[in-house]
């Protein structure tokens, strides 16, 4: 009867680790489809510019905040959902566009790019924890990697694409964005800490 017993208990743990860890993959998918959507949202506010066929936008900001607030994975997989939602044709995209030919075209290195910076912002800052405070100076350097590294493949497939010199798309693609990122830059430093604690606590549940 004792060992009946145990082996009852060992059954119920089990179960009830199960049943956990699918909540908290479904509670992780959720945030990272309502981060997926936040990052879409941002395609309605976008500013063109007469020299460039890169628009001024708020989609590398959230792509940025979803990795310092759900961490790499959850932030990677968020914006990954926004890609592939824009290249089966949702108007996700700058100027409410989609289709897989925006990612072939000029801006398509930046679209690659909120990807980039979805996953560095997230592995910089780490994965939230309820119990652990992530210092300012790893969050400051977690959004200014993530807002940079958007510019790699961004400005390179620009250069590529429009056939520019790399001084033409750095005119084109970075110069122009550097004070709006530094904006953005600091807001997420504001926000990130405060919310990420918050879905530490959604996410531990």
């Amino acid at each position: 009867m004792k060992e009946n017993y145990s082996g009852s208990e060992t059954g119920a743990a089990k179960g009830g680790a199960a049943v956990l860890t699918r909540r908290k993959t479904i509670t992780g998918l959720t945030l990272a489809a309502l981060f997926a959507a936040l990052i879409a949202a941002g395609t309605f506010i976008a500013i063109p510019l007469p020299f460039s066929p890169v628009p001024i936008a708020l989609q590398n900001f959230f792509a940025l905040l979803t990795g310092l607030i759900l961490g790499p994975v959850l932030g990677a997989a968020s914006v990954a959902l926004y890609l592939i939602a824009g290249i089966i044709g949702a108007p996700v995209f700058a100027g409410a566009s989609g289709g897989i030919v925006r990612i072939m075209g000029p801006t398509g290195g930046f679209l690659i790019g909120y990807l980039l910076a979805g996953l560095t912002a997230g592995l910089v800052a780490g994965f939230p924890r309820p119990e652990k405070k992530i210092p300012l100076w790893r969050i400051i350097v977690a959004v200014f990697a993530g807002l940079l590294i958007v510019y790699v493949p961004g400005v390179a497939w620009l250069k590529i694409s429009t056939g520019r010199t790399w001084a033409a798309a750095l005119v084109g693609g970075f110069f122009p964005f550097i004070p709006g990122d530094l904006a953005k830059g600091v807001a997420a430093v504001i926000i990130a800490p405060r919310l990420r604690r918050t879905a530490a606590d959604i996410l531990s549940r």
